[in-house]
């Protein structure tokens, strides 16, 4: 931190103001830097190949796996713990949905083998 004074002035009628003091307070750095964001690449039909739309086929395979490949670097994956997570919840709601199915075959075999009296 660096300070600044000012020195005294004399107003109009000659008596001296107090001294005022002035801190001035620079960055440091230390702040937690956000992370590394990509740009959005706008991806056009100019920028490819001439003569790529007549010809089809390979080149437009090419294009495919091109834009594949750069949807799939802008993706944030998810780190090992999260990813068990997420696993064991798809896992617990399949079950549950699973019992819920079942539970409502139970409930209409019942009601349709007494309607037809079996």
């Amino acid at each position: 931190m660096a300070k600044k004074e000012k020195k005294p002035t004399k107003s109009a009628t000659g008596a001296s103001k107090k001294e005022t003091t002035v801190r001035v307070i620079k960055d440091t750095g230390a702040e937690k830097k956000a992370p590394r964001v990509l740009k959005a690449k706008k991806i056009d039909a100019d920028d490819e190949i001439v003569g790529a739309k007549e010809a089809g086929g390979i080149f437009a395979i090419g294009r495919y796996f091109k834009g594949s490949w750069y949807e799939l670097r802008q993706v944030r994956w998810p780190n090992r713990k999260a990813t068990w997570k997420m696993t064991l919840a798809v896992i617990l709601y399949t079950g549950a949905f699973f019992g819920f199915i079942v539970i409502l075959d139970a409930i209409f075999t019942l009601v349709f083998n007494r309607l037809l009296g079996y």
